[in-house]
């Protein structure tokens, strides 16, 4: 039988298990530190949240039971082993502080745009005019439950062509009681959303073909309708700008996440004015672009 150990060693044990496995992170975490932290609480049900500091009085230095040891390496060779998000073992993910439900059947949320929902940095470009809400690409509901909670006032719609990532995001919308708020919608891109829109949100599938095809287990582990856009990740998102302006109104804006894919976007739309936000990653992963900009691309395209 395991001899009792403080849950600050067990963390550092866990850590140094995880780092020596060769996981990959990202999912709610950077790093084996911050992941094993994540599981060893989650699996003690202790607030993720707990102190872990080495002062003497610190929940760190209780001592944990052989039965949670064990409990806890089970929980740690079953992410080993199966090589799955933390996330899709634990279901559950935080954005902003909020908690959400997450499976298998949508992507694990850890989308940027959750920052600029937070601290306000798209205030500038919403106003009177800004009733109606799109998240495009939903997922499992997330940014749509942070932009109802971010403007109280709007009305906003998740959408996806997965019904599965559809009912993980009626779990959220339902969880936050926010379903006299929020409508989800089944549409392949926006063919079944005519709007108009007022601000369109979207974290789509974007990664290009030769990133796929080197992603870690983890990502893999995700559904690739989620992920993938095609040989420069573009694939998606040459078609939603191209639809995007008759479904919006005069006013409104697309807020669009692309990750690492600024060179591709870039290439693929080099005439097209966009405003780059900045974020926790830097400037490179989240833009935005005015319905005026995309009507006025659409013209240039079509001379």
């Amino acid at each position: 039988m395991s001899a009792p150990i403080t849950l600050s060693a067990l963390v550092a044990q866990a850590a140094h298990q995880l780092q020596s496995a060769g996981l990959a992170f990202g999912h709610g975490t950077t790093n084996a530190q911050d992941e094993a932290a994540w599981l060893v609480l989650w699996r003690l049900g202790l607030p993720l949240d707990t102190d872990l500091s080495e002062a003497p009085d610190s929940e760190a230095q209780r001592l944990v039971s052989a039965d949670e040891q064990v409990a806890v390496a089970a929980l740690l060779e079953q992410r080993i082993h199966t090589r799955k998000p933390a996330a899709y073992l634990t279901q559950e993910a935080w954005l902003q502080g909020v908690p959400f439900y997450v499976d298998e059947r949508a992507i694990v949320p850890r989308s940027f745009i959750a920052e600029l929902l937070a601290d306000g940095s798209i205030d500038d470009f919403l106003g009177e005019h800004t009733h109606r809400v799109l998240d495009l690409c939903t997922g499992n509901g997330s940014l749509a439950v942070l932009a109802a909670m971010a403007y109280p006032d709007i009305e906003v719609t998740g959408a996806d062509i997965s019904p599965d990532a559809l009912a993980v995001a009626r779990i959220n919308v339902d969880k936050h009681d926010l379903a006299s708020r929020i409508t989800l919608q089944l549409s392949d891109g926006l063919s079944a959303l005519p709007g108009p829109w007022d601000l369109i949100l979207c974290n789509p599938p974007y990664v290009n073909a030769q990133s796929m095809s080197s992603l870690p287990a983890e990502y893999r582990a995700e559904p690739e309708l989620a992920l993938a856009g095609g040989t420069d990740g573009m694939d998606f998102i040459r078609q939603l700008l191209q639809d995007a302006p008759s479904r919006m109104t005069e006013h409104a804006v697309l807020v669009l996440e692309i990750g690492n894919e600024r060179e591709f976007f870039e290439a693929a739309f080099p005439t097209l004015p966009v405003f780059w936000l900045n974020t926790s990653a830097g400037e490179d992963q989240v833009l935005l672009v005015t319905r005026q900009a995309l009507t006025a691309q659409s013209r240039l395209t079509a001379q």
